[in-house]
């Protein structure tokens, strides 16, 4: 990974330096770093010459621009009425039991973090869930247990997603 300065400097002159860049500058950060930290939100409200407090308030404004280390592995269920009714609460059983961590927690490896977050735009095929940007939807207890093994058992890398009917 490049320093963070630097990071930001070439996100900064691809995008631009005017207060509209400053969600792609975020994006890229997060994208690159996996999260922004206080230092990385500090040095783009420098580069973009804007209040630190803009760049915190949009950084914390928006559920994907994470501002703590997570794992290597993001996975966002959706807590939306829809999930709900079709068993969201059965799947996030299930990732809880299988990795034994908690919403907002991380698995002591590294690998995975549990978020739950809204609308992932799948209500048609509820319930959902997002690892990194990898969509599964229409998910069981067995199809979760079956695609989190396949990222456990492959030493967290994952496998192609042949569970995803998104398609």
């Amino acid at each position: 990974m490049e320093p963070i300065k630097d990071l930001i400097k070439r996100l900064a002159d691809r995008y631009g330096r005017e207060r509209s860049s400053l969600l792609p500058i975020l994006q890229g950060v997060v994208e690159q770093e996996k999260y922004l930290s206080e230092y990385s939100m500090t040095e783009i409200a420098r580069e973009l010459n804007l209040p630190a407090a803009d760049v915190f308030g949009t950084a914390t404004f928006y559920s994907f621009l994470e501002n703590e280390k997570m794992g290597r592995y993001i996975i966002r269920l959706c807590k939306t009425i829809t999930c709900s009714m079709k068993g969201e609460n059965q799947i996030l059983l299930t990732i809880q039991d299988l990795l034994k961590i908690k919403v907002g927690e991380t698995t002591p490896d590294g690998n995975f973090s549990l978020l739950q977050t809204n609308c992932l735009g799948f209500c048609h095929k509820a319930p959902a869930m997002l690892i990194n940007k990898e969509v599964y939807n229409e998910l069981t207890p067995e199809k979760v247990r079956e695609i989190l093994t396949s990222y456990i058992n492959s030493n967290g890398g994952g496998k192609e997603n042949v569970n995803n009917t998104s398609s």
